[in-house]
């Protein structure tokens, strides 16, 4: 516990380099992944417990383990660790039955997107996802392709990660699932998030991080890459409103503004 809170004094004061400054964020330790999206920020923990920020403080979303939470446009979304899915409704995590993700995705322009443990992509229409609210077997889209990490966004399209570490870019359509073709942007991640506003991050078998420049309407899979420095391997990461949220491979959450 003493070199947790040296490490955690040391981040108050930590500058990072290319316009990113990194203070310690609050803390729900060992935290394991983060996502954040239209002002919410939620996580899991260790333990598999999902937690809401609120203010300064985390704040536990009930009872049931989840190893994996998303939210945005089309709610707070999970998956267990049985590769269940479900979506939080009125205070709690409802059973989405149709579909086994072991990854899940909520930051489209209301639809929900996923991947299985077999790598299989799939896609759930805005109009289904956002209006979900009961217990009830949902229809699925598979898209083609395999990936091991996939993420949207409600500009600028989506991006993947597939099991060789490649990374690529698509468009999808919210109301029906169809997309554009896929891809190849040069470059190896093993996790990418966009955001709301198009921003492009990516984590390393390393550990380290990358944001996507040159990104625009005309040009929404970007130009190149840049480095972002931290002051340890990080395991996961989350855009929103100018925060970049960072989980460390210790366990410790970090807020950045970029």
């Amino acid at each position: 516990m003493k070199s947790f809170a040296v490490f955690l004094l040391v981040l108050r004061y930590l500058s990072v380099s290319h316009g990113c400054t990194c203070t310690e964020g609050p803390q729900q330790f060992p935290a394991v992944q983060i996502d954040a999206g239209q002002g919410n920020v939620v996580m899991t923990d260790s333990n598999n417990h999902a937690y809401f920020l609120l203010g300064s403080q985390w704040y536990k979303m009930g009872s049931l383990n989840l190893k994996h939470v998303s939210v945005g446009p089309a709610g707070i979304w999970g998956v267990d660790l049985n590769n269940r899915v479900y979506k939080y409704v009125a205070g709690s995590f409802v059973f989405a039955n149709g579909k086994s993700l072991q990854q899940v995705d909520a930051g489209g322009d209301g639809q929900v997107v996923g991947v299985t443990n077999t790598f299989t992509i799939h896609c759930l229409k805005s109009t289904i996802a956002s209006a979900y609210r009961k217990q009830s077997p949902l229809s699925w889209t598979t898209l083609p392709g395999l990936l091991m990490y996939f993420s949207c966004s409600t500009n600028y399209g989506c991006w993947g990660v597939n099991s060789a570490q490649n990374i690529f870019f698509t468009e999808v359509t919210p109301s029906t699932c169809d997309i554009s073709g896929w891809t190849h942007v040069e470059g190896a991640a093993v996790k990418v998030e966009i955001e709301t506003d198009g921003s492009v991050f990516v984590v390393t078998k390393d550990g380290d991080v990358f944001q996507r420049e040159g990104i625009d309407s005309s040009t929404p899979q970007g130009t190149s890459w840049t480095h972002l420095p931290m002051p340890s391997r990080i395991s996961h990461v989350s855009y929103d409103h100018g925060n970049l949220w960072v989980v460390t491979d210790y366990g410790t959450i970090l807020k950045c503004v970029c």
